[in-house]
């Protein structure tokens, strides 16, 4: 699948609307096959947990998107230069998200209070965005770019889509390179918050890594397709703040009571629902010239 998504990104470097939309619905609907597949290989709790999971992870992946797209309006990039930062976001997630996960797992089999620090970043996380309209991104406050900057000549414009390029008998980089820069360190701030959720939800490796496998594998069509669609999400900073609060307290709450994981599921699309249904009922008011 994701030699796939690789030949689509040398076919199809930008995506319409209808092209990002069918191949979103294709995405979810590979996933929906694999939890048939789950269901048969692993039984009904583990189709739950990769469902759930699989469905927290890409109302994540949603709001990382956004953040994707204020970051690529600050460094002004052009649009058939956005595909490429994100083919090496989507490649850097993958390996990121396998790291923290394999660490996430042996952590909580070694070390149950671990369960408690998950939680408290999770509780943590959605009050935060409870307290914000919309994501902020600073990318001037980040540290890895800013040493990046010190230390190595970058170019004043874009040069296509390189991330290098020669001059003389120098290497210098492009602004597309700090783009990229800044969106791996974007993910994994991320990572931080995706990670204790789904880790919340199952703790084996496999249910927990595919889940996030499938969730990242359609960014890059989720992310042309959003581009048509911010109306539509205006609330859903508010919802998922909701659904991680509600995680984070199912993990300090795990020793004195475990919901079930149906509810829980159910739990969770009904706010995200209610988030997507707010948004549509009071649309964000146009501004208008005089």
């Amino acid at each position: 699948m994701l030699a796939l998504d690789l030949g689509l990104h040398r076919r199809w470097p930008t995506m319409g609307l209808r092209q990002a939309v069918g191949w979103t619905v294709f995405w979810v609907l590979l996933a929906a096959g694999f939890a048939v597949l789950v269901f048969v290989w692993y039984g009904h709790a583990a189709t739950l947990q990769f469902v759930t999971g699989y469905i927290v992870e890409e109302s994540l992946s949603v709001d990382n998107l956004f953040v994707f797209l204020i970051l690529f309006r600050y460094f002004r990039v052009p649009r058939e230069c956005q595909h490429k930062v994100l083919l090496w976001g989507v490649l850097g997630a993958l390996v990121l998200r396998l790291s923290f996960i394999l660490a996430g797992v042996s952590l909580l089999r070694r070390f149950e209070f671990f369960i408690y620090i998950f939680g408290a970043v999770l509780v943590y996380s959605g009050i935060g965005l409870l307290r914000e309209s919309e994501p902020e991104v600073h990318p001037e406050r980040n540290i890895v770019l800013r040493t990046f900057q010190r230390f190595f000549p970058i170019t004043a414009d874009f040069e296509g889509g390189n991330f290098f390029v020669r001059r003389g008998e120098r290497w210098l980089a492009t602004p597309l390179f700090l783009t990229l820069i800044v969106v791996e360190t974007t993910d994994l701030i991320f990572a931080v918050d995706s990670i204790p959720a789904i880790l919340a939800i199952s703790r084996d490796a496999f249910i927990v890594y595919t889940s996030n496998v499938f969730a990242i594998l359609g960014l890059r069509s989720l992310y042309f397709a959003l581009e048509h669609f911010f109306a539509l999400f205006r609330f859903l900073n508010y919802g998922l703040a909701a659904v991680l609060t509600l995680i984070g307290l199912k993990m300090l709450l795990s020793h004195f009571y475990e919901p079930p994981l149906a509810l829980t599921l159910g739990v969770v699309v009904l706010i995200l629902a209610a988030s997507v249904a707010a948004s549509l009922i009071w649309p964000e008011a146009k501004e208008t010239v005089s």
